[in-house]
């Protein structure tokens, strides 16, 4: 080994013993009230900085410093302008008579706690000790799933966040049949007793600290047994296009099934046809006959449940036969008129 490689040897081994000598004197004694100059110790105030960001560590020296390191814990990170540390994150930036600057980039978690940094002069070491606070945005780190249940089942959602300042945590139903809005609540557990339909679509979770925000969304689907719509009774002349309409509001969507009196309906038999699209349901004749006219029952089913309504499909006699008394009374008012007309002239 060469003298250098012996001279730098033996500094690192004096840098050593000068500072465990030093570690064995208490580090972060706060600042006397009285500012004693002659304190060897003295607590810096902690620096607060964001996950990411770079932090700067600063401590006077002097012209009588012979040996001075900064630590964190029990590591040594700088014993003077060499390296101890083995992050990459970590370098010097000043080491001069006037201070001794060094900095950590893309600062974590893991960095957070107590720096020291020891000086040893001609006379006596002394201390300088500096708390660092990691600021973290929030994350949601865990969110139910999307879930499908029945109407009125108990619902529980859940949204954790981890952050610091510790996040806290907002619900909020943003798109519904029902009413969006805030849920009122700030638990990281949503309960939702006996759920209705109403209260099915998408619901936010938010993370909030005085860094930053997180957002997360989850959807809700409620099924429920099908409900028909009031059927409407057609009038349809011989030989024309007829349609019947039938609505279901079901989810998940309705089967349709339409009869006749007690006869299911099939598509293409008898110049009909059933097209199902979505919640509606037509059946249409393509060419009205005697044969079609009468009672219609359609049904709609899903896993559920099932919903019905009828309706009348009629022919042109019943419109005449529901307006012609009224044209009846109508033209006997006026043959009257006409009989009495002359004797009311002759007043």
């Amino acid at each position: 080994m060469s003298v250098r490689g012996y001279f730098v040897a033996f500094s690192k081994c004096t840098v050593l013993l000068s500072l465990r000598i030093l570690l064995l004197v208490p580090a972060g004694l706060p600042v006397r009230s009285q500012g004693d100059s002659q304190s060897d110790n003295k607590v810096m105030d902690n620096i607060t900085v964001r996950q990411g960001e770079t932090v700067f560590l600063r401590c006077a020296q002097g012209d009588v410093v012979t040996h001075t390191a900064w630590l964190n814990r029990s590591s040594i990170l700088y014993a003077g302008e060499d390296k101890w540390s083995v992050d990459p994150r970590v370098s010097l930036v000043t080491l001069n008579q006037e201070e001794f600057t060094i900095k950590i980039e893309n600062v974590d978690m893991t960095d957070e706690g107590q720096y020291v940094c020891a000086v040893q002069t001609s006379s006596r070491p002394r201390t300088t000790s500096v708390h660092i606070l990691v600021q973290v945005p929030p994350e949601i780190i865990n969110l139910s799933k999307d879930i499908v249940v029945n109407e009125g089942s108990n619902v529980t959602l859940m949204c954790q966040a981890s952050g610091k300042p510790e996040p806290s945590i907002s619900w909020k139903l943003i798109s519904s049949s029902g009413s969006p809005g805030d849920l009122g609540s700030d638990d990281e557990y949503l309960e939702i007793p006996s759920i209705s339909r109403q209260k099915a679509g998408t619901y936010e979770c938010t993370a909030v600290n005085e860094i930053d925000a997180d957002v997360k969304t989850l959807d809700i689907t409620v099924n429920y047994a099908p409900t028909v719509s009031a059927g409407r009774d057609v009038g349809v002349t011989l030989g024309h296009r007829g349609v019947l309409e039938c609505e279901a509001d079901a989810v998940p969507e309705a089967d349709f099934e339409w009869y006749k009196e007690d006869r299911r309906i099939l598509t293409g038999l008898d110049g009909m046809e059933i097209v199902n699209t979505g919640s509606l349901s037509k059946l249409t004749f393509f060419n009205v006959s005697d044969g079609d006219y009468g009672n219609y029952t359609c049904v709609a089913v899903n896993k559920l449940g099932s919903s019905n309504t009828s309706f009348l499909l009629y022919g042109p006699r019943a419109v005449q036969d529901g307006s012609g008394g009224a044209m009846g009374v109508h033209s006997h008012t006026c043959l009257l008129f006409i009989v009495f007309l002359p004797f009311l002239l002759r007043f």
